[in-house]
């Protein structure tokens, strides 16, 4: 399962459902051996399964290798949009041995839109962005509202190039926000992996890059198959500095 269905419902605040645990509950009733997704919205929701066999991969170094390849990166800083997905960028300035900074959302709690509390202000801290080369990471753009704030936020700030970066992109109100903003020169190119389905029409823009993840999931499943050591598969890091080195010549 690339995309785990319902992963965002994974805990219960209120009277949320709790399809994610459910649904794995689920699978494994019927007899599933070993469940293997990427990049969990909260990795715990194995807990849900205790007993059965689960892998969360991160196509990080995938997309990386494949941003390093095409673009000309060089005082790199990579942003959070929010707290919750610190760790991920964390572990994505761990690859590229780079510094680290965070957006913190302040909600109006006394509101509720779409299900969610909107968004006051976004307060950053950090390093400074200015001059910089930018990765916004996140596990996933829905409507994508919150990170073209933050591309207003950064570009206000000075930073020279702004790359966004998601391992899924499900454009859940259209993409005319990332049309507009990028129409505007708040960001440079949004990669995303080809881990959930995304039309050829969003595909074919200028402004998105499709990384091709097939080849890492098949040697996912070949090596498990095979009863294989994963170890080696959960971490690109030395590929990254491999080819930022022959770049860099």
């Amino acid at each position: 399962m690339p995309l785990l269905y319902q992963s965002r419902q994974h805990k219960r605040r209120g009277n949320e459902s709790l399809d994610c645990a459910i649904s794995l509950q689920e699978l494994e009733r019927i007899g599933v051996d070993n469940i293997i997704t990427f990049d969990a919205h909260d990795p715990s929701i194995c807990n849900a399964i205790p007993r059965l066999p689960f892998e969360n991969f991160y196509p990080t170094h995938t997309i990386l290798e494949e941003l390093i390849q095409k673009e000309d990166v060089k005082d790199l800083l990579v942003i959070s949009p929010d707290m919750g997905a610190m760790e991920r960028a964390r572990y994505y300035a761990d690859m590229l041995s780079c510094d680290v900074g965070v957006f913190y959302k302040r909600r109006d709690l006394s509101k509720v839109v779409n299900g969610k509390n909107p968004i006051v202000e976004h307060m950053y801290m950090g390093a400074d962005v200015k001059n910089k080369d930018v990765l916004v990471v996140d596990d996933m753009i829905a409507s994508g509202g919150s990170m073209i704030e933050v591309c207003e936020h950064l570009r206000e700030k000075g930073a020279r190039n702004i790359y966004l970066i998601a391992t899924f992109a499900l454009f859940t109100e259209g993409i005319d926000k990332f049309v507009g903003a990028y129409d505007k020169g708040l960001f440079n190119k949004l990669y995303s992996t080809n881990l959930s389905y995304v039309p050829d029409e969003i595909k074919n823009n200028n402004w998105y890059v499709d990384v091709d993840c097939s080849r890492y999931l098949a040697i996912i499943i070949d090596t498990i198959n095979k009863k294989g050591d994963i170890e080696s598969l959960w971490n690109g890091k030395k590929q990254i500095i491999d080819k930022i080195r022959k770049k860099l010549g």
